[in-house]
C-alpha cells in the first residue's frame, strides 16, 4: 500500500514552532510508530522521507547535525569521506590540506558527540594515515572504548613499490569514562577456535571446565568486502559489508533505539538497522545515494516519478584479466 509523507511546521500558542512528521497511510489515516519530530529544534531545511522506522535525509550532514537535538541518538557509524579523491559523482573527497579535513572532521564529531545520549556509542572511520590526528583529539576530548581493524582480503593489482594495504581502522567512542554505554556481548558472540575445538579444559575455574566455543570478537575484524556478484552490491564506490554493521547495531543499541549514519552512501547503515528492529536515520547528499536509501529501507518505491529499483553497475571499468583478451 503506498503512502504519503508530509512535514509540517505547528506554532504553539508560547509562538514557538513545532516541527511535526507524520506519515499515514492514504487509505486509513493510521499513524507510524516513530515522530523524528523529536530529533530535531525547529525545522529540518533539507529534503526528507521517511516511514515508522526510517528516514532517508538529502542534505549537507553537518548542518542537519545542527538541526538536531542533543542527546537524541543511541549509536552513530560515521563513514565519513576519507580525503583521498574519491569521486561520488557530485562531489570528490578532496580538501585543500589534511588540515582543512581534520578541522572538518573535528566539527561533525562535536555534533555527533553532541546528539549521542549518554549510554549511547559512536563508531567512524577514516584513512589510516589520518586516523592518528582523531584519535588523538577523540582521546583528549571524548573516551575511546576500542581500535577496531577491518580486515579484508585483496583484489584487483597490489602496489609493487610498498605493502598493500588490506585494512581500514574504525574508532568507538563514547562521550567519557563514567559513562555507562550499552555493549550487548550476548548478541556478537563468535566461534572459539582454540580451547574448545581442541576440547581442552580450563584448570582456573573451580570446578575445571571445558573451555567454552564461543566468546566476544576481538578488535580485529574480519569481513569481505563488498563484490559486484554479492546480492547485497549497491552502486557505491565505498560500500560497507552489512555483517560489519550488524555486529556493530546489535553490540551497542536495543532494539527500538535511533541509529544514525550521517554519511550514509549506499545506506548500509540504516537498511541493516531496520532489520534488527532499530529506527534508522540516514543523510546523504547525493541524490542517487538518497534514492538508494529510499530504496533499501522501504520508505518507497518511487521518487519524482521514477520507479527505483536496483540496477547493478560496476565501481571500476578496469576488467579482470580473465576478460581482458
Amino acid at each position: 500500500m503506498s503512502d504519503y509523507r508530509q512535514m509540517t511546521l505547528d506554532i504553539e500558542p508560547s509562538g514557538q514552532s513545532v516541527l511535526s512528521f507524520e506519515s499515514r497511510e492514504k487509505s486509513t489515516g493510521t499513524m507510524n510508530s516513530y515522530d523524528f519530530g523529536n530529533l530535531f529544534e525547529n525545522g529540518l531545511p533539507y529534503e526528507e522521507m521517511h516511514n515508522g522506522s526510517s528516514m532517508a535525509i538529502l542534505g549537507d550532514s553537518l548542518e542537519v547535525l545542527k538541526s538536531m537535538k542533543s542527546n537524541s541518538v543511541t549509536l552513530i557509524f560515521a563513514d565519513a569521506p576519507y580525503n583521498i579523491g574519491k569521486d561520488f559523482g557530485n562531489n570528490k573527497d578532496k580538501w585543500n590540506s589534511v588540515y582543512e579535513y581534520i578541522e572538518w572532521c573535528k566539527l561533525w564529531i562535536d555534533e555527533c558527540m553532541r546528539v549521542l545520549t549518554d549510554n549511547g556509542t559512536i563508531y567512524f572511520m577514516t584513512a589510516t594515515q589520518h586516523m592518528p590526528y582523531l584519535d588523538v583529539y577523540a582521546s583528549e576530548k571524548y573516551n575511546v572504548l576500542c581500535r577496531i581493524i577491518w580486515s579484508y582480503d585483496s583484489s584487483g593489482v597490489q602496489s609493487k613499490k610498498m605493502y598493500g594495504s588490506l585494512y581500514e581502522p574504525i574508532l568507538m567512542v563514547n562521550k567519557n569514562s563514567k559513562s555507562k554505554y550499552i555493549f550487548n556481548h550476548e548478541d556478537i558472540l563468535v566461534e572459539a577456535k582454540t580451547g574448545a575445538k581442541r576440547k581442552l579444559i580450563d584448570y582456573r575455574k573451580n570446578p575445571p571446565q571445558p573451555y567454552s566455543n564461543k566468546k566476544v570478537p576481538g578488535n580485529v575484524w574480519e569481513f569481505s568486502r563488498v563484490r559486484f556478484k554479492m546480492d547485497e552490491y549497491e552502486n557505491h564506490p565505498t560500500q560497507k559489508p552489512e555483517a560489519l554493521l550488524e555486529r556493530i547495531i546489535k553490540a551497542s543499541s536495543n532494539e527500538g533505539d535511533v541509529v544514525l549514519d550521517p554519511f550514509s552512501g549506499s545506506f548500509t547503515t540504516s537498511a541493516v538497522a531496520v532489520k534488527l528492529n532499530r529506527v534508522a536515520v540516514g543523510i546523504d547528499m547525493n541524490e542517487e545515494y538518497f534514492e538508494m536509501g529510499l530504496r533499501r529501507t522501504g520508505i518507497t518505491d518511487q521518487y519524482k516519478g521514477k520507479i527505483l529499483v536496483k540496477e547493478k553497475k560496476r565501481k571500476t571499468n578496469a576488467k579482470s584479466k580473465y576478460v581482458r583478451g
